[in-house]
């Protein structure tokens, strides 16, 4: 699969590298890091995304030349989704300007829409994929590439704290910390230099904090009315799952974000007794046993009855 790959960079000239819409640090810090390599090899690369680099992510190398406008594209060779799952999620309008897509990915039941499809369930991120690739060129990896290698694993193993945080993910960790990464300045541009409006987002959402009866779940919310009030957007809410995740007992946490009047993209993390990658396709969305993702039509309290009716269902099932 690698080879096949290598085969379309060494043949083409013109490449567009895209992940998916409300990028997280392995989407953006993948693109960035392929865009990154493809350049060095004296290629045109374009790094695209629908939404643009999120604040935390703008130190990365190359962040300031990412395109999110897409009459700003034009013909390219191949294109790169990177880490989507769905074409739909980078864009369904990307093959129009591709002469074949390459998919490479690490969600399991990744929709196979590229010519070339490598996607790798068992790997720590994306982000260890590009890795792979470059590897396989022969290629040195410049400190640019490692700064974003490193970001990609460091942000999808939860700072090496999750279950995919597999032997891999500390070899290229550490290699990359041999190159010339700063593990402070990569961590301090991720999780200490929050803007003042996440920060307010973050005093509304702890007053919704609920833990059910049996203490084996937990959720925060956040409503449209609490973005007016703070000034805050979806891009300040990444990590706030992670505070009924924190606490004693509970097995799967959840996040109700309002996108619309009757919309919410609920998001799914469970300490795997629960798959939630499941329960999350079940309700049209997708991800992985520990971490997921769904949009579901209704107020608040019908969406949360929904996902908390169906956790009672399956806890029981995994004591």
């Amino acid at each position: 699969m690698i080879d096949a790959i290598l085969k379309v960079i060494r043949e083409g000239r013109h490449f567009v590298v895209a992940s998916h819409a409300h990028p997280d640090g392995d989407a953006m810090a993948s693109t960035l890091a392929m865009v990154n390599f493809l350049r060095e090899l004296g290629k045109d690369a374009v790094a695209f995304n629908v939404d643009g680099v999120p604040e935390e992510l703008q130190f990365l190398p190359g962040a300031h030349q990412v395109v999110c406008d897409r009459n700003a594209l034009t013909s390219y060779d191949a294109g790169f989704v990177l880490d989507s799952g769905e074409l739909s999620r980078a864009g369904d309008f990307l093959p129009a300007y591709c002469s074949l897509l390459i998919n490479i990915d690490h969600h399991p039941h990744s929709e196979p829409f590229g010519a070339i499809n490598y996607v790798d369930e068992e790997a720590c991120a994306t982000g260890a994929l590009i890795y792979r690739v470059i590897q396989g060129a022969g290629h040195p990896i410049s400190p640019d590439v490692a700064v974003c290698l490193y970001t990609a694993i460091l942000s999808d193993t939860g700072s090496f704290r999750y279950s995919n945080a597999n032997p891999e993910a500390f070899s290229i960790a550490s290699a990359m910390v041999r190159i010339g990464v700063s593990p402070w300045h990569v961590a301090g541009n991720l999780y200490e230099s929050h803007p003042i409006e996440r920060i307010k987002l973050l005093s509304h959402v702890l007053e919704t904090l609920s833990v059910s009866a049996c203490g084996r779940f937990g959720s925060v919310a956040v409503t449209n009315e609490m973005f007016h009030a703070t000034g805050a957007g979806p891009e300040h809410t990444d990590g706030l799952i992670n505070y009924p995740r924190s606490i004693r007992g509970v097995e799967v946490a959840l996040f109700f974000r309002q996108v619309d009047g009757d919309q919410f993209k609920v998001s799914f993390r469970s300490k795997g007794l629960v798959d939630v990658g499941s329960l999350a396709r079940e309700l049209g969305g997708g991800g992985h046993h520990n971490a997921a993702g769904a949009t579901v039509f209704g107020t608040m309290e019908q969406v949360r009855r929904i996902v908390f009716d169906r956790l009672n269902e399956l806890l029981p099932l995994s004591q």
